[in-house]
């Protein structure tokens, strides 16, 4: 007797989170520039031209993949201080920056921006003008703020070491090319600083925080001049 022939399993039909989360970790393994539709489709396991039923363009996917990391940065947390708030969020947005390397220039880059921006957004403006800052203020330590974690995280991401061998390695190998005597302050910044035990690049990124934090605070606490937005 012949076997009963099974018809062949129908595929759950995909998403568009799917295909963004895809699109994501494609990034994430290979880099930006080397997402394609094509490369996206094979991932899946479907033909190119079928995303377009979920995207409706290359844009509009990197609208989407920004979004999705934008969901990943924690929001100001409600009963804690804007300073602690602020915190957060900066290491939060960091972290995730970590995790997605190739997002770092396209944050602000969208002319589409997903719900998971837009209350992002929201949510970092509402904290500061809860805690009595002015309009012009919110806008100097929100654009303060992101060019720090922006600027940190793409420099974090381009040094050529990671762990604090791998710094104590790089470090010594540069200063051995130096001619004797011929850097004074590079050098003791290098024997004082980047080669103590546990030096870790990474380790300035809460420091400066605290800095810009600081510098803040400070602002915060003069009076508007009258006539101001308040």
């Amino acid at each position: 007797m012949t076997p009963a022939k099974h018809p062949p399993a129908r595929r759950a039909p995909l998403s568009r989170d799917q295909v963004l989360t895809a699109a994501v970790a494609l990034a994430d393994e290979s880099g930006i520039e080397a997402l394609s539709m094509r490369k996206l489709g094979q991932a899946l396991g479907v033909e190119a031209m079928s995303l377009y039923n979920h995207v409706a363009s290359k844009s509009d996917l990197l609208d989407g993949m920004i979004d999705l990391v934008f969901a990943e940065i924690g929001l100001p947390a409600s009963g804690v201080g804007w300073r602690a708030a602020m915190r957060e969020r900066a290491i939060s947005a960091r972290q995730a920056l970590g995790r997605h390397h190739w997002a770092i220039g396209l944050m602000e880059s969208r002319k589409s921006p997903g719900p998971a921006t837009l209350r992002h957004h929201d949510a970092v403006i509402g904290c500061l003008r809860a805690a009595g800052f002015s309009i012009p203020l919110t806008a100097h330590a929100y654009a303060l703020l992101d060019s720090y974690i922006y600027g940190f995280a793409l420099q974090e991401a381009s040094l050529p070491f990671g762990t604090a061998d791998e710094t104590a390695e790089v470090t010594q190998e540069i200063a051995g090319q130096m001619p004797a005597g011929e850097y004074p302050h590079l050098t003791e910044f290098a024997v004082e600083h980047a080669l103590q035990p546990g030096y870790h690049f990474g380790g300035e990124f809460e420091i400066g925080l605290d800095l810009i934090l600081d510098a803040l605070d400070r602002a915060a606490a003069v009076p508007e001049p009258a006539g101001t937005t308040p």
